[in-house]
């Protein structure tokens, strides 16, 4: 951050000055804005070659810093969706083995416990008895 700091005020700085010597020579307006920065730009990549050298650097390594940062948070964010992943599937297994069991159960012609829980509780709350199953009654 210090060498970008540095070689932005110092290019700043050659832009200034350059405009005030166009400045003194007469060119007004837009074309002391041009010359200035014509003249600045030229000086700047001789006299802050080093500066210019060291920022560069330092951008590098911020670049380098922060890509291994983004590295690390695309690989937890990987792991954590794999691991949702699992979870969903787990999930889906045991759903899938649930419903295979209801049907099961239906096919041999028996009631889910649940149904039969259901039907006795609400036949206990209406005051009557339970109903008999299938085939039992006279």
């Amino acid at each position: 951050m210090r060498s970008w700091l540095t070689y932005t005020a110092a290019r700043l700085a050659l832009f200034a000055g350059a405009f005030g010597v166009v400045y003194l020579f007469g060119a007004r307006s837009w074309i002391a804005l041009i010359l200035a920065w014509v003249i600045s730009g030229l000086a700047s990549y001789v006299l802050l070659s080093k500066w210019r050298d060291q920022m560069s650097a330092s951008v590098v390594d911020w670049s380098n810093k922060r890509e291994k940062q983004d590295k690390a948070v695309g690989s937890r964010l990987v792991g954590g969706a794999a691991r949702e992943d699992e979870i969903q599937d787990e999930l889906l297994r045991a759903q899938e083995a649930e419903a295979a069991a209801a049907a099961e159960t239906e096919r041999n012609g028996e009631k889910p416990a649940r149904e039969a829980e259901k039907a006795a509780e609400s036949a206990e709350k209406a005051g009557e008895e339970a109903p008999e199953a299938e085939g039992t009654r006279k």
